[in-house]
């Protein structure tokens, strides 16, 4: 009776950070950058990586996505792939980071009932921190690329160092 008590209190503890860098986006039209489009291949790289998502049981409290225009569409077909609620989906300004200075702040600022929180945004933002929160090194978070960071924590104002679960990249997914 006592481990599982003890068993309770330590998933509560846990909070998970998923990041998923947009899709492969065009250079090809004279836009401003938070304005560029998905290419295809982006289109279905990010389709991929929500079909695979969908058979994981990652139990999301909240989504949020940069707003450029190639991380909300990601977001989106991924989103809609996993059947997520969108009034639980909210677009934020901080997450147009390409350092992971803003990212960081916005995370470690989330309520702390959100136990799992999805992030669409940005490189070199999103390979920064997988590095320097997991402890698995990766050389780059791909386009349409997925991570799951862990951590023993009950405060997202605590953020630090934790575990890196799981990567997902659609090269590793193409058939």
């Amino acid at each position: 009776m006592e481990n599982r008590a003890l068993g309770a209190i330590s998933i509560k503890q846990m909070k998970n950070l998923l990041l998923m860098r947009h899709g492969k986006s065009s250079w090809e039209l004279n836009v401003n950058d938070e304005d560029r489009a998905l290419l295809q291949r982006g289109i279905n790289d990010s389709k991929r990586i929500g079909q695979e998502l969908e058979t994981q049981e990652l139990n999301i409290d909240f989504a949020f996505s940069s707003p450029a225009n190639r991380a909300l569409h990601t977001a989106m077909i991924c989103l809609r792939q996993i059947r997520f609620p969108l009034n639980k989906f909210q677009v934020v300004p901080e997450l147009y980071d390409f350092s992971g200075n803003y990212v960081l702040d916005f995370v470690k600022k989330l309520p702390n009932d959100l136990n799992t929180v999805l992030l669409f945004g940005h490189n070199h933002a999103f390979t920064h921190i997988t590095n320097s929160l997991g402890h698995q090194h990766i050389e780059n978070v791909p386009t349409a690329g997925f991570v799951q960071l862990q951590f023993a924590i009950q405060s997202w104002e605590s953020l630090s160092k934790g575990t890196t679960i799981r990567t997902i990249f659609p090269k590793l997914l193409k058939k």
